[in-house]
């Protein structure tokens, strides 16, 4: 997880953003302080659907030690709450963030660079254009991303996009495609730069920026640039912009001729 400036969350201030970067101790100690806070017992299941959100959250209605040792091998942490006036045990879990379904725009912002290329490594196979539209946004909410498909002898070439990027702090994933090689480069956006969402003053959430239909949103195209290679040209060499594979002009606008290049004819 991310490293962020660490500020006493209470109940009160918890909302479905930062409760991402509670661990589960912190979910019973921000319980228990809230015990007698009439507003918290009056709107406790309020509390709970938030935390559901970054967390599995399930009540223990056999409290033995065989029973909870069965919870805690599972990873679970257990611990006593007071919900809905009843004093019960309950077993609560962070959500993991395996598959890049499980990434929402709540999350997106709490994960590294390095987290979220092992994501896309577990769930990927066909590349970038592969994920849906909507993962790709929630995705580019929160990270600079840029891609290049290059012949494998080719991609890491001296002074090349692969060096430059790297040498930027971006983190890699080489999706193999025969001789060729997809770069996915990704790197964590500077705060000042991602979709913010905005907090009522009684901690809930008003849905600023955080809806995936949100036509505001300015999410920046950053799947390829021109300025990433400055090499020479040189007619006798493959070089990357030959063979980019995410482009930024309509094609509409480049008035091809009637008779298109074949495939072939390219190679």
């Amino acid at each position: 997880m991310k490293q962020t400036s660490k500020k006493v969350m209470t109940l009160k201030t918890l909302n479905k953003s930062n409760v991402w970067d509670a661990q589960e101790n912190d979910i019973f100690r921000m319980w228990e302080d809230a015990e007698k806070d009439t507003d918290v017992r009056d709107n406790s299941r309020h509390y709970m659907d938030i935390i559901r959100n970054a967390f599995d959250v399930e009540e223990i209605k056999i409290d033995r030690p065989e029973v909870i040792k069965k919870y805690e091998d599972r990873g679970c942490k257990v611990g006593q709450i007071k919900y809905a006036d009843c004093n019960t045990k309950w077993a609560i879990k962070k959500k993991p963030i395996l598959r890049v379904t499980d990434l929402s725009y709540e999350n997106i912002n709490h994960i590294t660079a390095a987290k979220l290329i092992e994501v896309l490594e577990r769930n990927f196979g066909g590349g970038w254009e592969s994920l849906s539209q909507s993962i790709r946004d929630i995705i580019e909410s929160g990270f600079d991303i840029s891609t290049t498909t290059l012949p494998a002898n080719r991609l890491k070439k001296p002074g090349g996009m692969y060096e430059k990027k790297v040498a930027d702090g971006f983190e890699v994933l080489e999706i193999p495609k025969g001789l060729w090689v997809e770069a996915i480069f990704a790197k964590e956006k500077p705060e000042q730069d991602k979709p913010r969402s905005v907090f009522m003053s009684n901690g809930e959430e008003d849905d600023v920026d955080t809806n995936e239909e949100d036509e505001e949103m300015d999410i920046e195209d950053t799947y390829s640039s021109n300025d990433d290679d400055d090499d020479d040209f040189d007619e006798d060499k493959l070089t990357e912009e030959s063979y980019r594979t995410t482009f930024d002009t309509d094609p509409e606008d480049l008035e091809l001729a009637d008779e298109e290049v074949s495939e072939e004819e390219i190679y």
